[in-house]
């Protein structure tokens, strides 16, 4: 009787079949989940889509069907660039996230000033926080450096900075914090916010993810779930800490 285990030509090539098996069959498993993962990802692609197309198409049979005034037409025309924009943003975003996942974008590691980082991301909603009267402030030392992608990292904290103002009420404050640690350098963002539940804490950085009393505001639930996949990919990572309807701290944490 043969035995699974003994030296043998036998048992060497059973073994070796057995290990194929194995990797085709995980193969197998993971063209699954990818062709999964893919038909998820069309599916919520052409949700995100649906609505500023049919606003685009509705506005346009309206202008070409209808004698309107000249105030009317162009404020037809204002809603119609408007959902154009949203669109425009949507697509930017859908390209950065598809580069994210394919590993398709490059970073460019450089030992640079956290404040110069820090500064280009609060450019980026200087103008959206005014408009609410939202005050924004810094505070990171110039001497501050460390190993990180100027371009991207300022991409990453601009889009949790985008989150704070637009769930943040008019008046309320915005701040960004610089601390070293031994292994590490913490970025804390803090909002005066309307909180997030702490069940939902690993929700937000799903992409798409919106949640219900946040619907009515103006986005697409990519933001952090970018922000957390450039963070990642430079060996950094992301914390959040909340009170509902008191404010939020994400915490971005970037190897010293």
């Amino acid at each position: 009787m043969e035995r699974p285990y003994e030296d043998s030509v036998t048992a060497r090539v059973q073994g070796k079949l057995l290990q194929y098996y194995d990797i085709m069959n995980e193969g197998k498993v993971q063209s699954q989940r990818d062709k999964q993962t893919i038909q998820e990802l069309v599916s919520d692609i052409s949700h995100q889509v649906k609505t500023p197309i049919a606003n685009i198409q509705m506005f346009t049979g309206i202008l070409r069907q209808h004698r309107l005034t000249e105030e009317k037409r162009a404020e037809f025309l204002e809603t119609m660039a408007s959902q154009i924009n949203k669109l425009e943003f949507l697509m930017q975003s859908l390209i950065k996230m598809s580069r994210l996942e394919t590993g398709t974008f490059v970073l460019h590691m450089e030992e640079a000033p956290l404040e110069k980082t820090i500064a280009q991301a609060i450019s980026t909603v200087w103008a959206k926080a005014d408009r609410k009267n939202i005050q924004l402030s810094a505070d990171c030392a110039p001497s501050i450096t460390v190993q990180h992608d100027p371009k991207w990292t300022a991409e990453a904290l601009g889009n949790i900075l985008d989150n704070g103002v637009k769930y943040t009420p008019e008046g309320g404050s915005i701040s960004v914090s610089v601390r070293p640690w031994q292994f590490y350098t913490r970025i804390d963002i803090s909002d005066t916010g309307i909180g997030i539940r702490e069940e939902h804490y690993h929700d937000i950085f799903q992409r798409f993810y919106r949640a219900q009393e946040t619907a009515a505001e103006e986005g697409v639930g990519l933001g952090l779930y970018l922000a957390n996949g450039i963070i990642t990919r430079q060996k950094g990572y992301i914390s959040v800490k909340s009170n509902v309807g008191e404010g939020t701290t994400f915490s971005v944490y970037l190897l010293s």
